[in-house]
């Protein structure tokens, strides 16, 4: 008698707290709104919630906290919000697509490209717009990409997480000096100070518009893959058994990468571990499905972001603390520990 196998029995399991990812969400979007709201009321000058509430919904031109909270604190905080999810999901992307638990845009050179080419259109393409400013801050995201990836393929071990770290710390001081060293000679340092610390502050609303479009397409692009990326992330040969052109996943999937990171750091600068940080959290809550992974990534790293940059302004007042020195002294810790776990499992 001949025995039928069921097909659906040879598929991995998947373990999914889609219950604890509903919840989640549901938080993490409330915390949003409150974090907005807070980022929105205190600063240098703290303003009331009343008046926020009065300044979005019956905006008077004529008052002066009105008007700073339309046209500076609002902005900023949309920005903070939009910045948060990109860093998040491009890492949760690139830890399912390459198993690597270390990969985050910033470790991995993508920040630091994009930094780099937003230096050089600095010195030799003044007055470029911010459209074509973040053009070319995709290009640098790939080409920081390419070299840290192209270095440690030539090393006999292959592409191991640490090795990939250790090409992306080489090639993201490569080219932080290097961009430093044209900035000396250009005279341009004063301008791109904000790239290095990192942060939210003098972002306007025709720069959150301009990145908005970019960040929700690539979002939605990455929505679209996230069944894929989940299987990927139980390996290629699993994939490749499930019907998985996993080539095709890989192009897109970068290509989302370099869009999220790169529309990011043109906006507020290169900001590392953000997108190390929050796909942990999130797999460890919500499990290894990047259909809950991706979105709640978007919420919870928009969250770290928005409250990272509040703790700025209220460490030191008047005076503001970089957003990307404050997620740093979390990051390193944090990747210092999971470099160890690997290292243990070597």
């Amino acid at each position: 008698m001949a025995i039928q196998v069921d097909k659906s029995s040879s598929r991995p399991p998947i373990k999914s707290r889609p219950v604890a990812a509903s919840l989640i969400l549901m938080m993490g979007i409330a915390g949003l709104l409150l974090g907005i709201a807070a980022s929105i009321s205190f600063g240098a000058a703290d303003i009331h919630l009343a008046t926020v509430w009065e300044a979005v919904f019956r905006f008077n031109p004529d008052l002066t906290q009105h008007q700073i909270i339309r046209e500076l604190r609002m902005p900023r905080a949309a920005a903070a919000t939009l910045v948060g999810a990109g860093f998040a999901v491009s890492g949760a992307i690139m830890q399912g697509m390459t198993r690597n638990p270390l990969a985050d845009s910033g470790l991995l050179g993508i920040n630091s490209g994009a930094a780099f080419v937003i230096v050089i259109c600095f010195a030799f393409m003044k007055g470029l717009s911010f459209t074509a400013l973040m053009l070319f801050s995709f290009g640098g995201a790939a080409l920081g990409a390419g070299l840290v990836f192209g270095i440690s393929s030539l090393s006999r071990g292959g592409l191991s997480p640490v090795r990939l770290a250790l090409a992306g710390a080489a090639v993201s001081a490569l080219l932080s000096a290097l961009g430093e060293g044209i900035s000396i000679h250009f005279r341009i340092g004063q301008d791109l100070a904000f790239f290095y610390a990192g942060g939210v502050a003098g972002v306007k609303w025709e720069h959150v518009k301009l990145i908005l479009p970019w960040v929700f397409g690539a979002l939605a692009v990455a929505m679209a893959l996230s069944r894929s990326i989940t299987l990927l992330s139980l390996g290629e040969e699993i994939a490749t058994g499930l019907g998985q052109r996993t080539g095709v996943v890989k192009i897109i999937g970068m290509v989302v990468v370099f869009v999220l990171a790169g529309a990011s750091v043109a906006l507020v600068g290169s900001i590392g571990f953000v997108g190390l940080i929050i796909p942990h959290l999130t797999r460890f809550l919500v499990g290894v499905d990047y259909r809950w992974i991706i979105p709640c990534s978007a919420v919870l790293g928009g969250l770290l972001m928005l409250l990272a940059d509040l703790a700025g302004r209220l460490v030191h007042p008047p005076y503001e603390t970089p957003v990307g020195a404050l997620i740093a002294v979390i990051g390193v810790p944090f990747f210092l520990y999971l470099a160890r776990q690997q290292r243990r499992e070597m």
